[in-house]
């Protein structure tokens, strides 16, 4: 595939995402926002960097003013190295974010889950265990979206069979929903 072939590649892949998914994910984060709750954003590998980078950008990113009072509440779970490698090691890779949702999140929070396969058994137990403890979830998923997209609230999916470009849609995906979030908060 040569470079052209791949821009096309992606184009055809976002005209295929879902507005209404877009919208209700924009709708999701402003619901976070106007009701004064904490988002949390998980994912591993390329999807840790995507949460790091959509924390950062929720938090900071659609302030209006510096001095704004009220502000998104956004952490990406990911970013916590010490408490991720002492749980890996001492209770299994399948309970770092599940454990940080016990000791962070309370009902009625917000839980981001990206996961390219849908299937990472660290994000699917931390999203079963927001589900049963009022939590809301959104999964973003590639591929056939894997069990995230069945267990999640809500979801957006990108429908591609190639990790590295799925990640890239889903980099598109949270940049356009920050300069959304801008313009909506706003008003």
């Amino acid at each position: 595939m040569n470079f052209t072939q791949y821009i096309q590649q992606v184009n055809t892949t976002l005209d295929s995402v879902s507005e209404n998914e877009i919208e209700d994910f924009i709708n999701f984060l402003l619901d976070a926002y106007y009701n004064d709750k904490f988002i949390f954003i998980i994912g591993n590998g390329g999807s840790a960097a995507n949460a790091s980078h959509l924390a950062q950008d929720l938090a900071k990113g659609t302030r209006l003013t510096e001095n704004q009072e009220k502000r998104i509440k956004a952490i990406s779970l990911t970013d916590n190295i010490s408490f991720i490698t002492a749980q890996g090691n001492d209770e299994g890779y399948e309970s770092i974010f599940v454990q940080q949702l016990r000791s962070f999140a309370r009902p009625g929070d917000y839980l981001v889950a990206i996961s390219g396969s849908g299937n990472s058994p660290n994000i699917i137990k931390a999203v079963e265990w927001a589900n049963n403890k009022g939590v809301k979830t959104i999964g973003i998923t590639g591929f056939d979206g894997g069990k995230l997209r069945k267990i999640a609230n809500h979801s957006v999916h990108v429908n591609l069979n190639e990790m590295c470009t799925a990640e890239s849609i889903h980099s598109v995906i949270f940049h356009y929903i920050v300069l959304e979030l801008r313009i909506r908060m706003k008003t």
